[in-house]
């Protein structure tokens, strides 16, 4: 078991190596992520009330069109360079691929999220501090569960023609209860509320995440043989 957690964590570290190093993804999601920002604070009028209300919607627009940005690329550097063989072969069952790829891309998206936030707060004017822990657990829970069903996505997408295109499509329908779970919560928590009033949002994404991962870990070793 030790073994096999090793190989996925080089999977995963290899990923992270090969984007911090290029930083291609980076800069294009921090700025996907900070453009949409911009377009909404020139939208809405500096300082107004309503834009507590908003806000949550903003965060997690800028977020998960970020996070499909960066899965969208996720399978293309196997594909291009003919590795996807090579992973295949090696002495690692096919669902430890997913795991390695999912571990990989969470941790790559939950830092372009960590960046964009502090200029959240300062284009919106808002205060997070007090909300920041909460906050947190929303933004780990409603990444975890987009990056479990993105990245199985985006290993059915990366082998079609307009692969890009299709992902999103794919994606998003899919997404509704993450989306919908992860606004609620952050608007709550933005407004001061007690966990009480939105842990009925938070159990709904602890179950989408448990079951989608566990699904998509499943599906993925047939998946990939195709």
């Amino acid at each position: 078991m030790g073994h096999y957690f090793k190989k996925v964590f080089l999977i995963a570290a290899k990923d992270l190596r090969i984007e911090f190093r290029s930083k291609e993804k980076i800069y294009s999601m921090i700025l996907f992520s900070l453009l949409v920002m911009v377009i909404f604070n020139f939208a809405f009028e500096p300082g107004a009330e309503y834009i507590k209300d908003v806000a949550p919607g903003i965060l997690w627009v800028a977020f998960i069109f970020a996070a499909s940005l960066g899965l969208s690329r996720s399978f293309v550097l196997e594909k291009e360079e003919d590795c996807m063989q090579g992973l295949m072969l090696s002495p690692l069952d096919r669902s430890g691929i997913y795991l390695g790829k999912v571990i990989g891309n969470f941790i790559f998206t939950m830092t372009i999220e960590l960046i964009s936030l502090p200029f959240f707060a300062v284009f919106f004017n808002l205060s997070l501090t007090a909300a920041l822990p909460p906050l947190m657990i929303v933004i780990v829970l409603a990444t975890f569960g987009f990056i479990a069903v993105g990245t199985l996505f985006s290993a059915l997408s990366v082998g079609i023609r307009g692969g890009d295109m299709i992902l999103p499509l794919l994606l998003f329908p899919m997404q509704v209860p993450v989306i919908i779970s992860a606004v609620k919560s952050t608007g709550m928590i933005m407004a001061g509320s007690g966990i009480e009033t939105y842990s009925q949002w938070l159990k709904l994404l602890i179950a989408f995440d448990i079951i989608f991962f566990v699904a998509s870990f499943v599906i993925f070793e047939y998946l990939i043989e195709e």
